[in-house]
């Protein structure tokens, strides 16, 4: 599974200038690469981050989630998500889960992975827990 330029230059993008909050992106089985699919600006919230993920489709994000530690400082961690929904294609599912490593290892600087098959598994909670 190849992956695009634009993914590594928007990924880029996001962890040293900040340019979004989040990044999508799908496999174009058609050309079997990994796409830009959506680009969150740096004032979206997370809430439009879980609602850019569709219902039953496959998708790989990343998100530069800002919070404070209990010692109250200012942090930042790059999320890498693999969003693989109950409803989606078995191949699809398939496809994902056996290109995530790869796909993974091209963007340099992803510090939590998040696995989650329906909205309830990227909660806010689970996401401050894992970012602690």
């Amino acid at each position: 599974m190849a992956v695009s330029d634009e993914c590594k230059l928007k990924f880029q993008d996001l962890k040293s200038k900040r340019s979004f909050r989040f990044i999508t992106f799908k496999i174009d089985e058609q050309t079997q690469q990994v796409v830009v699919d959506r680009l969150g600006q740096p004032g979206d919230t997370y809430d439009d981050f879980t609602a850019s993920m569709p219902d039953n489709e496959c998708r790989y994000a990343v998100y530069d989630f800002d919070f404070t530690t209990d010692e109250n400082c200012q942090k930042s961690k790059i999320f890498f998500v693999s969003w693989s929904p109950d409803t989606s294609r078995v191949r699809s599912k398939m496809l994902y889960a056996s290109s995530k490593d790869r796909f993974k290892r091209e963007l340099d600087g992803i510090q939590v992975e998040l696995q989650a098959t329906d909205p309830s598994e990227m909660s806010m909670d689970i996401v401050k827990a894992r970012a602690l």
